[in-house]
């Protein structure tokens, strides 16, 4: 039997990068809010269930804005919310209390609104293969080590690769990592797992599933969509 699909969407920025008051992930995106473009796109999952973690302080305002989207009622009613935490980390721990036992969870940043239907189908099913998937894409650009005292060097960039969302897992490996006491080395699920003595299955993304933080990136965003 096919396992449920949950997504636990991680949606705590703030508008400080952005130059605004307003969440990032409020902020609209060719008329309508970042967070619902991305949850339309999970959506299209069929079977899948919806978890989103939002600060507490922005819960009654996500209700107040999504109101004013007839066309996405019936996707935001579906979508259960959860209370996010002081970081990253204490939030998708959050959202994970809500997936069911012996499943598979998607964890997805709320401010990637341009990800594929076919990354996430794939990133479930190598994930069910598996055990986890974490989607990545190529550098393009040289990079190079910076030292302690401020001394460089270059780098072979064909070694290293950018983390994306989706990053995918069987509920019980991800919810077992996730007990773990947080560290500061944590930046994405991805090393709260290897932390836990997992091998990271890593598929490839796309440089058009960008994490909106900036105003540039908003411009991109709108680019994308109309070119699509």
């Amino acid at each position: 039997m096919e396992k449920q699909k949950f997504a636990v969407l991680v949606a705590g920025g703030s508008g400080n990068r952005m130059g605004s008051e307003v969440p990032k992930q409020f902020l609209l995106l060719n008329g309508k809010p970042i967070l619902l473009h991305t949850i339309e796109q999970f959506a299209k999952i069929a079977g899948i269930k919806i978890i989103l973690v939002l600060p507490e302080k922005d819960i009654e305002y996500w209700y107040e804005i999504t109101q004013q989207y007839s066309s996405a009622s019936s996707i935001v009613s579906t979508v259960k919310i959860v209370k996010g935490g002081k970081s990253r980390f204490q939030s998708v721990k959050n959202g994970l209390k809500s997936v069911a036992p012996d499943s598979i969870v998607a964890i997805h940043d709320g401010v990637r609104p341009l990800i594929s239907i076919e990354i996430i189908e794939k990133s479930f099913n190598v994930a069910n293969e598996s055990g986890n998937a974490v989607t990545c894409v190529q550098l393009k650009d040289s990079i190079r080590e910076i030292g302690e005292m401020g001394e460089n060097k270059a780098v072979e960039r064909k070694k290293f690769r950018l983390m994306q969302t989706p990053q995918t897992f069987q509920s019980e490996i991800i919810t077992k990592a996730f007990e773990t006491i947080e560290q500061p080395f944590f930046t994405d699920c991805a090393s709260v797992l290897e932390f836990a003595g997992f091998s990271i299955n890593l598929i490839e993304g796309s440089y058009e599933n960008i994490k909106i933080t900036t105003p540039e990136d908003l411009l991109i965003a709108e680019a994308l969509l109309k070119s699509r």
